[in-house]
């Protein structure tokens, strides 16, 4: 589950603007969501291969050229699909935990 939850996140993110992949992992941190680089790689490349995001190199002024990932067009439309599997489960969760058993 939370590996799912983990490329619906990075999505959201990508969906913002392109991203590094310390700025990926800093603005999960953010969120309250801590990932190392470990578990972070192997979902960029998979959500790469799945033809998901993309990436372009960017000169950096600290040091080598930095990956910059980007949503692509078929990410976009998964997204959305995500989206919309989100909105169903966060309601089902509310009706479960609105419903008084005794009812």
């Amino acid at each position: 589950m939370r590996k799912g939850m983990l490329e619906y996140c990075i999505l959201l993110l990508l969906q913002r603007a392109p991203a590094y992949s310390a700025d990926i992992i800093k603005q999960l941190e953010q969120a309250d969501l801590i990932v190392v680089e470990g578990t972070l790689y192997p979902l960029l490349t998979r959500l790469k291969n799945s033809g998901y995001i993309g990436y372009e190199w960017q000169e950096s002024l600290y040091g080598p050229p930095r990956k910059y990932y980007n949503l692509t067009e078929k990410g976009k439309e998964f997204l959305s699909v995500l989206d919309q599997s989100w909105t169903n489960l966060e309601k089902t969760v509310n009706i479960l935990r609105n419903t008084n058993p005794n009812n």
